[in-house]
């Protein structure tokens, strides 16, 4: 199954709902959402700097994927950036495949 890494800021709002909730629900909160798409959440971590939270999450497709930032950000609470992760494996698939490409300023 396809992995996904989000990365999470918090609006002021969503900082004071996880002071209110706590982590733990958060994190529980986005381990249903997952699920209800047909996925898990595998890592679920708060973190300092520029993102509040960063998560990996194995989706079935980037339309779950899309779906997950979708209902995230129109909830107000966080703004998230989604990255799609890939194995060692599928890195060396892809070294392998033919293609035809010609770099900017060549003839």
């Amino acid at each position: 199954m396809p992995k996904y890494l989000t990365q999470s800021t918090y609006t002021r709002e969503g900082a004071d709902g996880v002071r209110s909730k706590g982590g733990i629900a958060r994190r529980d909160a986005i381990s249903d959402l997952a699920r209800s798409l047909g996925g898990k959440l595998e890592a679920y971590y708060f973190c300092f700097g520029k993102h509040d939270v960063l998560a990996i999450l194995d989706l079935p497709d980037d339309e779950a994927a899309a779906a997950v930032a979708m209902v995230v950000d129109a909830a107000g609470g966080a703004t998230v950036r989604t990255t799609v992760l890939l194995t060692p494996e599928q890195i060396d698939e892809a070294s392998k495949r033919s293609t035809n490409y010609r770099p900017p300023g060549s003839q």
